[in-house]
């Protein structure tokens, strides 16, 4: 398996080779992007997004709506919405994430401190 950008490349593995082979693990740091190669900055930013697109699904899910009926709420496309909720956030803000959830019912705190590393805090709450 290969990791090229942000997408999964699966190339054909021969059985022998897991037979034979330890699985070797690596733990994590608690961002995903960080640990596949992102620069520290970015990889905080794209973790807070992430977690903020997610609250938006759940948010979503928990009043019931479609996404066009969510995407109508949050001032948007249900396509921008739709790309969102995959995972494609490359022309999205955190910004906009916030007023999304805003308009969802949610309030958002972004709590700013001393560097730890490349941790996101972010706090959704109903």
């Amino acid at each position: 398996m290969l990791i090229r950008g942000l997408v999964w490349v699966w190339t054909p593995v021969d059985a022998t080779t897991i037979v034979n082979d330890p699985i070797r693990a690596t733990k994590s740091s608690g961002n995903v992007f960080l640990d596949i190669g992102f620069e520290p900055a970015e990889a905080a930013e794209l973790l807070a997004k992430a977690k903020l697109s997610l609250e938006v699904k759940r948010a979503i899910r928990a009043r019931g709506l479609t996404q066009k009926q969510a995407a109508v709420l949050c001032g948007t496309d249900q396509p921008t919405l739709s790309k969102v909720l995959s995972g494609r956030m490359t022309s999205i803000t955190i910004d906009l994430l916030a007023r999304w959830l805003n308009a969802l019912g949610r309030s958002v705190e972004i709590k700013v401190g001393r560097a730890r590393g490349a941790t996101a805090t972010v706090v959704v709450n109903p």
